[in-house]
């Protein structure tokens, strides 16, 4: 896939509603947003006087066009290249599971190809589901069934999903499961279609799913030897 990114934010929650306004102006309207915490030590806090800083992640898609407009906008409007304001950065996607979930996801950008990237020296790939809440573990056991090892899960809310029902032909629940799996190259597909197809959208658990590259792991000593 050529131009098309996941784009992540990490701001103050202070601004957390003019930033989704600011995205939704731009046309990025299916949007992630999950609460953080910021992790600078109690004594650099105590020093300068300061309190825990709170945060609000957001992931949406992007092509290379919208990014420069949305770049823009983030160091005009809330500065974010000023140290402490927060980090926006994009990570290329490599597959979207279907092209009905990537016109849902790039809706209103203008796209100007869709084939599937081949990312030289990439072992291997992090799949992301969006799924509905309480669903995770019908992901998990369709993964499994095509060798995924295990995965991650991190509650969200997803704003502008009304639009669903005009590209997806179903209604998507504002809770959402962000289910992370790392898994190698050779097996992401045959994972990303088992998920499609027992617990895609024709399921209750409503997934969309994509991936993204990953260039080096540690810790996946067993997947690595098989």
């Amino acid at each position: 896939m050529s131009e098309i990114y996941m784009l992540m934010t990490v701001a103050k929650r202070s601004v957390g509603r003019r930033l989704l306004a600011c995205y939704e102006k731009i046309g990025l309207s299916s949007i992630l947003c999950t609460l953080a915490q910021g992790t600078a030590t109690s004594e650099t806090l105590d020093y300068f006087g300061l309190e825990v800083t709170e945060k609000m992640v957001t992931l949406t898609v992007v092509s290379n066009e919208t990014w420069k407009q949305v770049k823009r906008e983030l160091e005009d409007r809330f500065q974010i290249d000023v140290p402490g304001t927060g980090i926006a950065f994009l990570m290329p996607l490599s597959s979207v599971g279907g092209r009905k979930v990537l016109h849902f996801l790039t809706d209103g950008q203008k796209i100007e190809k869709i084939e599937e990237s081949v990312m030289k020296n990439t072992n291997y790939e992090l799949i992301i589901v969006v799924a509905n809440h309480g669903h995770s573990e019908e992901v998990m056991e369709a993964a499994r069934a095509e060798g995924a090892g295990g995965g991650t899960v991190i509650h969200a809310k997803g704003t502008g999903l009304e639009r669903a029902e005009k590209f997806l032909g179903v209604s998507i629940a504002d809770e959402k499961e962000l289910i992370l799996i790392v898994t190698k190259t050779e097996s992401k597909n045959a994972i990303m279609k088992s998920i499609m197809d027992h617990a895609g959208l024709a399921s209750k658990a409503r997934s969309v799913v994509f991936s993204l590259p990953v260039t080096d792991t540690a810790g996946l000593r067993l997947q690595e030897v098989q």
